[in-house]
């Protein structure tokens, strides 16, 4: 299985290759700037995207073809913005809790099985006299595209990158940093349970089916997802995009995905002016990334009392959040967290030379540095599992 359970070395070694350098269009070839006022400017063309497939993981993590892990969105009646309906989301945290084993790196792993699966909807495009299995530029997670949103304006977490070129298509798979390893070993049981409120909040709103109610003592198995499968196009670069959803709104205007998905989100209750600007400028910021990414129209979101109930809902349209922060003093612009991502699949597409599944170029970054990369051909390093790389062939 593609991913390592070790912790990746930060900077070359034994096993690392010379970084290729050549002409590069983007600055310097061998690096990239993030400060963000270098990216700002026109919004650059970002097609919405539609959707080509899904694909559900059980309660063991098992991928199924289907969406029997779709869940429905089915808010109490009469409940409406700013009511308090007392939702305790740390119920259930000792006794009705499954917990993902976050130590299982998988990867690329669920997108690639659904590649291999469904290799005749995407087509092939022949160039040159290659063929390219799967015809699109970039094939990843909306997760590792939304890290690199946010990074003109990150000042606390840094990311590592993977990225193989093979048969004509970039895959980026993200690599835990040590920073965010150690971070994840040493979470306090208040941690723990802010993570779990976020799913709890989810039982309290959504339902299995369309015509059942939610299930408020359900086991909260993190396990489970539904995910989308998505193609979109930021300027000149065509994406695969998958992401986990939430649910689906039964009553939406459109049927058609992602115009029906809902995004959940649960933040703490905003009590003065200075939490209302951080919550603005942080939370809003990642929120917007996240759903813009996936064409995902609505937010809704649980704002939660320090006892853990939910105090308050809000819906946020995801097009709306970008107005909502304009003007504010050290706010974030949209145009950059899109103009800085183009421009680093243009740097990858400069650097990532060598078409070849076992070579692996490792991007870095770190709040307040250039993003470097170095080039590894240990296989501790591989993203592309052999099982693909013989279905692509």
């Amino acid at each position: 299985r593609a991913g390592s359970k070790r912790p990746l070395k930060r900077g070359p070694d034994q096993n690392s290759l010379s970084s290729p350098i050549a002409k590069c269009p983007f600055m310097s070839c061998s690096s990239l700037k993030t400060l963000h006022s270098l990216y700002q400017g026109s919004f650059p063309f970002y097609r919405l995207p539609s959707e080509v497939g899904h694909f559900s993981l059980d309660e063991n993590r098992q991928y199924h073809q289907d969406n029997r892990k779709l869940r429905y969105y089915s808010p109490p009646v009469g409940i409406r913005k700013k009511d308090s309906p007392g939702w305790n989301v740390m119920d259930g945290y000792e006794s009705h809790y499954v917990r993902r084993n976050e130590e299982e790196k998988e990867g690329l792993l669920h997108i690639l099985t659904w590649l291999e699966k469904n290799q005749s909807v995407l087509g092939t495009h022949v160039e040159g006299g290659s063929k390219r299995p799967i015809d699109r530029d970039f094939v990843t997670w909306r997760g590792h595209l939304t890290k690199l949103l946010c990074t003109p304006y990150e000042t606390q977490e840094g990311w590592l990158l993977a990225v193989t070129l093979f048969k004509g298509t970039f895959y980026i798979s993200e690599r835990e940093t040590e920073a965010a390893r150690k971070k994840r070993e040493e979470r306090t049981q208040e941690q723990e349970r802010l993570m779990y409120s976020g799913y709890k909040f989810e039982s309290y709103i959504c339902a299995d089916s369309p015509d059942r109610q939610p299930s408020q003592s359900a086991v909260v198995n993190t396990n489970e997802a539904y995910c989308s499968v998505l193609l979109a196009r930021l300027t000149s670069h065509s994406l695969l995009i998958s992401g986990e959803v939430d649910c689906t709104d039964p009553s939406a205007k459109s049927s058609i995905p992602p115009s029906s998905y809902i995004e959940l989100k649960t933040s703490a209750q905003i009590r003065n002016p200075h939490q209302q600007r951080s919550f603005n400028r942080y939370k809003l910021l990642k929120w917007w990334c996240q759903s813009f990414l996936l064409g995902i129209p609505i937010i809704v979101a649980g704002f939660r009392s320090q006892e853990g109930k939910i105090v308050s809902l809000e819906t946020f349209k995801t097009s709306d959040i970008p107005h909502l922060v304009r003007g504010e003093r050290n706010s974030w612009d949209p145009a950059v967290c899109m103009n800085f991502c183009n421009k680093f699949l243009s740097h990858i597409k400069a650097v990532v030379t060598k078409d070849d599944p076992r070579l692996v170029y490792l991007f870095a970054w770190e709040p307040g540095s250039d993003v470097t990369f170095t080039v590894h051909n240990d296989p501790e390093y591989t993203i592309l599992p052999s099982w693909y790389v013989k279905a692509m062939n």
